[in-house]
């Protein structure tokens, strides 16, 4: 085999297999430092105060699921907080929708915008017409657990330099393997490598889904950048670049909807690909200043996750070209990995689920039961995963126009 050609396979193994270990160690490690000794997510913490709290729900589109949420805000149990709905230009009945829950439900303000600016715009609005000081932002779509708010603000209380907590987000909708699929992934893959990251010293991403904000923080960077993509992933570095801590609370659930086709969840992590890369271009030239120094773990993971993906992704047309073309052409490759290290590589992304989802039992009692949908998960989403981030990176890389992050209506499962 040509020993470039050997490299690359050697790393594309090594990379997932190595990381593996090391958000198992981080995410055991703040399990035993920060979370273990914590009352369930039913239970509210002690808090020194209760200073209040907005909570912002951009929405657009969302006559279906906009009831629900916003009834199921107002039960939550935090003393002192408000609503704020922002209509971000729906095109369907949301703006009157809101309209009468503004009257059933006396905590609720709603601001109108005329046109679809996109989430980032959105969240602007309403941070700058919210009464508090600690805003916490969720989606149209989501529900928050009974005490989620309490848990939030636990985090912004520790230390004046937080300046946003992410949240927990857990699937709602299981009918479907994609969606048993994603059970297993937010737990093995995102919650066990926020816990890793919080210990390593800083976060790649809050959920855009649930997070609590400092205000001051906001405005201290700028609010949200409107021409990303993502707009989570823009905030999150442009808040730690800005010198502000970020913080992960697991205690603070908050369910939500994700896509159950092929179409919409290709979609759905094209656009996190694109978003990462945006953020990276951006903000490039401030990782090499003082002020930047603290987030080269956190650059680097993420350059050699894209490594991977173009490597992952090459190998296996490499393997196609060769299975399709006889003798005539052989780069002398097995498999897109040889055999062994495929299963190697499974059986440690088995032991990372199975430690991620123990975490997991705390908050989610049976979670563990999802573990048997997971042996599907390398075979199915890491050729996702390489494919989306190629494609994502690349768009970025080429010349992919900055365009306002407008909305358009997501695919949020079958039943939806």
């Amino acid at each position: 085999m040509n020993p470039l050609l050997e490299s690359v396979q050697n790393f594309t193994f090594l990379y997932p297999f190595v990381m593996a270990f090391v958000w198992i160690a981080g995410g055991l490690l703040f399990y035993w430092r920060r979370e273990s000794f914590l009352a369930g997510p039913d239970t509210a913490p002690d808090l020194p105060s209760t200073p209040s709290m907005s909570v912002l729900v951009p929405c657009y589109n969302e006559e279906a699921l906009v009831a629900e949420t916003i009834g199921e805000l107002d039960k939550l149990r935090y003393p002192d907080f408000e609503i704020i709905a922002i209509n971000d230009g729906s095109r369907d009945r949301t703006g009157e929708r809101l309209e009468a829950l503004r009257l059933q439900y006396p905590r609720l303000r709603v601001v109108h915008q005329a046109q679809n600016r996109g989430k980032a715009l959105a969240l602007r609005t309403g941070a700058l017409v919210a009464r508090s000081e600690f805003l916490v932002c969720i989606d149209g779509d989501a529900i928050l657990a009974p005490y989620s708010l309490h848990w939030l603000m636990r985090e912004l209380l520790l230390r004046g330099n937080v300046g946003a907590v992410t949240g927990n987000p857990r699937i709602r909708n299981r009918a479907t393997l994609l969606g048993r699929l994603q059970v297993g992934e937010f737990s093995s893959i995102v919650g066990l490598i926020k816990r890793a990251q919080m210990v390593y010293g800083r976060v790649f991403t809050v959920s855009g889904v649930v997070c609590a904000f400092r205000k001051r923080a906001l405005a201290d960077v700028g609010y949200w950048d409107p021409r990303q993509q993502t707009e989570d992933i823009d905030i999150t570095w442009a808040l730690q670049l800005g010198g502000w801590r970020v913080r992960y609370a697991p205690n603070a659930l908050c369910w939500i909807l994700m896509p159950e086709t092929l179409a919409g969840l290709w979609k759905q992590r094209v656009r996190w690909a694109v978003g990462g890369a945006q953020v990276f271009y951006k903000n490039a030239p401030r990782l090499f200043r003082p002020a930047g120094f603290a987030m080269w773990g956190i650059l680097a993971d993420y350059l050699l996750s894209v490594l991977w993906a173009l490597s992952f992704a090459g190998l296996c047309a490499l393997w196609v070209l060769q299975i399709s073309t006889g003798p005539e052409i052989d780069f002398g490759l097995p498999g897109p990995l040889p055999t062994l290290a495929g299963l190697l590589m499974s059986g440690v992304f088995l032991l990372q689920s199975v430690v991620s989802l123990g975490i997991d039992r705390r908050i989610e009692p049976g979670v563990l039961r999802q573990f048997i949908w997971l042996i599907w998960y390398p075979l199915a989403y890491w050729m996702l995963s390489a494919a989306t981030s190629v494609v994502g990176f690349l768009q970025v890389t080429f010349g992919a126009k900055r365009r306002a992050g407008t909305w358009v209506s997501p695919d949020r499962g079958v039943g939806s």
